[in-house]
Formats: structure tokens, sequence, C-alpha cells
């Protein structure tokens, strides 16, 4: 998932997928979302912030709060700890949840089932997780406030198409799904509460490979690669990145491309990849379900999907964004949202040998402008693309560093 987290009173920079948790609770009676009576469909907005999906809800009549639409997620997940005393709760339990990898166990409280509003559809027996620490700091890398992510719960009774054209969500009951007349059905399975397909990759060695992937909306990436580096060799342009994150720290290794992405019968080309390095391999080794990595919303935005876990299929038809190539940020800066209204612009990271590093921005300072304009006046999202625009174009970047502003040209350098 692409957001930063919190570690160590330090913020770090993540690129690619949240690897989340693993919890030592099972759910005593099934949990989902139906339609109100008499309602054939429920048409919903949503936000596209960053590549994750956010969508408004109340819980216990409170609210409304953001949360992350998130598949792959098996349990409803509040991240923000103070919700405990905003949604009253009157009961619940504390449990260990161990992160991927070593490192010591965290608590969250277990709720009761909660009242959950979403409009146009009833909650039954929905609980959840309430971390008593944030350690992922979603607000600060989507750049408003954040409260959690849904998954299962919201995908595993009714059907959900995402249109990423117009930012809806249309929830169905199976039956009423309307479904594409053009487009592709992608069986999927799923396991442990989480969707997977098969997709055919093409590296850039010539080598293909069937890869199970889970189909993952809580990542903003386009795809992850587990396992590879020691069958395949990574492809010879790449840079060092930060992907992910399990509770016990920030999951290392690479991003570059690969040849094709394959599903059902449309074939993506030239997709940005992530690869976790040799030592995280095997902690991904450690998962309960085997798999070959990850599809995230970087492709997944691409299309109209149908999630329908009824009929185990995934349906998806190309849309006007098909086509575009995929590009990553050329500039070298990680960056974090800070302050009151997240409003400062605050480097976790600059990447060595970068357009940033080669002007010399480090790691603290604050960027107050780009080309005139103050970044309080801009989305994270408008600062992406920005930063991802085209190679080699020149950006004047003010910057605030020892206690003065600075004004330095950056030259944008598209690195994979």
């Amino acid at each position: 998932m692409l957001f930063k987290i919190a570690h160590k009173n330090k913020l770090l920079p993540v690129l690619g997928l949240i690897y989340l948790l693993c919890f030592s609770f099972t759910p005593a009676k099934a949990q989902y979302f139906d339609l109100n009576s008499g309602s054939k469909s429920v048409r919903l907005p949503f936000k596209l912030i960053r590549n994750l999906v956010i969508i408004q809800l109340k819980i216990n009549d409170r609210g409304p709060f953001n949360f992350i639409l998130d598949t792959g997620v098996g349990l409803m997940i509040i991240t923000e700890p103070k919700l405990v005393d905003s949604i009253n709760l009157q009961n619940k339990r504390t449990i260990k949840m161990a992160g991927l990898g070593e490192g010591d166990a965290f608590e969250a409280y277990v709720t009761p089932p909660l009242k959950i509003d979403i409009p146009g559809l009833t909650s039954y027996d929905v609980a959840a997780a309430i971390l008593k620490t944030d350690h992922f700091n979603l607000s600060n890398f989507v750049g408003i406030p954040v409260h959690g992510l849904l998954g299962y719960e919201f995908f595993n009774n009714i059907a959900v198409k995402l249109n990423f054209t117009d930012s809806t969500i249309t929830a169905y009951r199976t039956r009423d799904a309307r479904l594409f007349k053009k487009g592709a059905r992608i069986p999927i399975t799923i396991e442990g509460h989480k969707p997977y397909l098969e997709a055919r990759i093409k590296l850039p060695n010539g080598t293909e490979q069937l890869c199970k992937l889970v189909i993952d909306l809580g990542a903003g990436h386009p795809v992850s690669l587990e396992n590879m580096i020691k069958k395949n060799g990574l492809p010879q342009k790449f840079v060092i990145a930060n992907l992910g994150v399990g509770l016990a720290g920030p999951i290392s290794g690479f991003l570059s491309r690969i040849d094709e992405v394959e599903l059902g019968k449309y074939k993506i080309k030239k997709v940005i990849t992530s690869f976790p390095n040799d030592y995280d391999e095997e902690m991904l080794k450690n998962l309960s379900i085997p798999r070959d990595g990850n599809l995230g919303v970087g492709i997944l935005k691409r299309f109209m999907v149908i999630f329908d876990y009824h009929d185990n299929a995934l349906y998806l038809k190309p849309n006007s964004s098909f086509g575009e190539p995929f590009e990553h940020d050329m500039s070298g800066i990680e960056y974090y949202a800070a302050g009151d209204g997240f409003k400062h612009l605050i480097i976790s990271r600059i990447e060595p040998g970068s357009a940033a590093d080669e002007v010399g921005l480090e790691k603290d300072d604050e960027i107050t402008a780009i080309n005139f304009k103050p970044v309080a006046d801009m989305t994270l999202e408008q600062i992406d693309n920005i930063l991802k625009s085209k190679n080699e174009r020149n950006l004047l970047i003010e910057v605030y560093h020892d206690h003065k502003f600075d004004k330095v040209i950056l030259t944008l350098k598209r690195r994979i």
C-alpha cells in the first residue's frame, strides 16, 4: 500500500504494498454488508488519493470517518486509536497481533459488533481491531485524516463495481450484478479472506511465468513479485526503494519494469514492478497462503472492475487510461504531509544519485512551493503527478532549510 508509517518515532516512506496483519482472532459469526430492503443497487462516491480508494462511513452513529477499501485485509482495522473513545465502546478485549517477520507482537482492541453506516447498506455483526498505537500514519501519506481499513466484510456478500473514471462504487446483490457485455471474466479464489488470481508475467530476460497474485486494493503500486530475484535476477534498470511494511518494520527491495502482465485477454506492457529483496523474501515465505506476489491499484485503475466473491470472479473492462504509460517518481524525493490540515510537505528520504540528490535536497527539508505555487494549495496527488510528469522537465522548488528559504532548479530524471 502506498503510505508512510511511524516506526521508532520516524516516518518511513513506503512505495509499495502493505503487508498487514495476522490476527489471533476468528470471528464467531459471519460479518458482512447487504443492501437495504428493496434496493437492487447502491451507488457511492469514493476518492482516489495516491492510488488508495477512500470512502466515508459512520461507526455507532459517530463520524463520518475516512476508510480505505482494502481487499488485502481480512478484518476491519481502525488505525486511529482515539476512535476508542469517539465511538463509545462499552466492551472490548485486547489481542496480540504479529507483523511480517521477526519483532515484538503489537496489541489491538477487538470490538463487539459495530453499527457501520454506509449509505444504502446495512452491516451485520461487523467487528474491528483497533490499534492501540497508530503504526502506519496513513493520514500523513494521504494528506487527509484516515481512520482505518475496510476489507473482506465489504466484499464477501455483495458484488462491488469500481468505476475509476467517475470515482463511484456500485454495490449489487450478487444476483442483480450488472456484468459487462464487453470485457473479461477472470477466475479468482478467496483464501484467508483475500482474493487471488493467476496472471502470466513476462520478464525482460524473456522468461514467462504463471503467477498467483493477491488482488489488493490497498496496494497502490501496479504489481509486486516475490521470490523472483534469486530465480531471475533484476532487470538492468532499477532503483532501491522501501516497498512496504509489516508491523516489524519496512520491507526493502527494488523497483524496475517487466515486459508484460497478462490478465485474461488483456496484455499490459512495460509495467513498473516491485521486487522485495532476498532477505524479505525469506520473511514472505512465512505467509499462510503461498503466492507469487500482489496486484495493486496501479493496474486495476486502468479498468472498470467488478469484484464478485460469490461467483469467484473478477470482471475487467478497460477504461480510457488503459494504454497510458507507467511512470514512477522522477525526482528521487519521498515525502509526507504534516501539520494542521496536512499543509506542510516534509522530505522523508532522498534517493542517492537522483535528481533531488544532485541539487542538494535533504531529509527533513520542507518543500514550500513548486513553480511558484504554494504546496499548501496543492493535493499530494497533484504533487505526485508533477514529480513524475516528464523526463528532463525543469521545476523551480522552494525549500525551507536551516531556518531559511532556498530555491533550486530540479530537473526530473526518469530512473526506470
